[in-house]
């Protein structure tokens, strides 16, 4: 099933399940969605459950935090995250903190999502990774999954949640193709957030990533394993909260670890991962020093050539896993 048509049977399943659930943003309605995840939903449910709006990401965010507040179950869909930062005083200020600054009277039960990230060809505005910034703020639940079941599994747990999921998608993933289990394809299967996913077991160096750069490592590591280095490939899932257990564990198991994320290093998640080990236990299992591989810092080029070379590649991930076991 491709990472579109996962995102799609989630949110029918839900619509379905609960008829306080409603999608509302750019052309979600009878475009289909611009990338075609909400096809079928406007005929099937109609003008009050799937909304197209104006490009007012402000507005229609707003719309849709006062609707949580009052008991509905939004849906709100960026075209692209970094738009989302027209409406962040919603998405922070009225959705994020009104739990806590109503003494847990008020709950926003809103999902954002859309696709965050890197494309291909689209420059420096279509191309941040929000990741880091928004599991920055106490009060948002951040979910970054990678394969169709990850989207599946999360984006119904998000609908579910009582309160506000940042939930980011990746415009390349969507029309790729991933293997469900039977379990999957149940309109039961819901993923928890918070939990991460060994995507491929190892023993001799932690590969930690979300998103799209699960595949980077899923890659070096089928590279690694023929040339006798087993990499144990953590899939987070969950950005905040981050499941540190499943890190703590396999570091101590391989004592190697490496982070592995396309956006931005200074204050990245990669940085954040290194820091909560460099503060426990786990820290005196690492015989070398914990690395992390991100996204050039530098805004997105819009050349093909440059833009390869400002995000991490396998080739990348192999050659600092082989300077850290000191593997030739």
């Amino acid at each position: 099933m491709t990472v579109r048509d996962a995102l799609n049977s989630a949110l029918d399943e839900e619509m379905e399940k609960d008829d306080r659930v409603y999608i509302l943003g750019e052309e979600v309605a009878q475009y289909d969605g611009a990338y075609k995840v909400t096809r079928g939903l406007w005929k099937k449910y109609g003008d009050k459950r799937v909304i197209d709006t104006p490009i007012t990401e402000m507005g229609f965010a707003g719309i849709a935090v006062g609707s949580a507040m009052a008991g509905l179950r939004p849906v709100c869909e960026f075209m692209t995250f970094n738009f989302a930062m027209q409406a962040i005083d919603q998405v922070i200020n009225s959705a994020a903190k009104t739990f806590y600054m109503s003494a847990g009277r008020v709950n926003v039960p809103i999902v954002f999502r859309g696709p965050n990230g890197a494309a291909a060809g689209v420059a420096a505005q279509h191309s941040q990774c929000f990741a880091a910034w928004y599991a920055h703020c106490p009060g948002l639940k951040v979910v970054s999954p990678y394969n169709s079941e990850d989207c599946k599994g999360l984006l119904k747990a998000a609908i579910r949640d009582p309160d506000p999921v940042v939930f980011l998608e990746n415009e390349l993933l969507y029309g790729v193709q991933y293997e469900m289990s039977d379990e999957a394809l149940s309109k039961d299967f819901v993923l928890p957030i918070g939990k991460a996913h060994i995507a491929r077991p190892g023993e001799h160096i932690t590969l930690v990533a979300h998103s799209r750069a699960v595949e980077i490592c899923l890659e070096a590591a089928n590279e690694l394993a023929g040339k006798g280095i087993e990499a144990e490939v953590i899939n987070l899932r969950s950005i905040r909260p981050l499941d540190m257990d499943t890190i703590n564990a396999s570091i101590v198991k391989t004592n190697h670890l490496v982070t592995v994320e396309q956006g931005w290093p200074t204050c990245g998640v990669g940085a954040e991962i290194l820091s909560r080990v460099m503060e426990s236990e786990t820290f005196y299992h690492l015989d070398q020093p914990a690395i992390r591989i991100t996204g050039v810092d530098t805004p997105m080029p819009y050349t093909k050539s440059l833009e390869i070379a400002a995000l991490p590649q396998p080739s990348d991930v192999i050659a600092t896993v082989k300077k850290l076991l000191k593997a030739q």
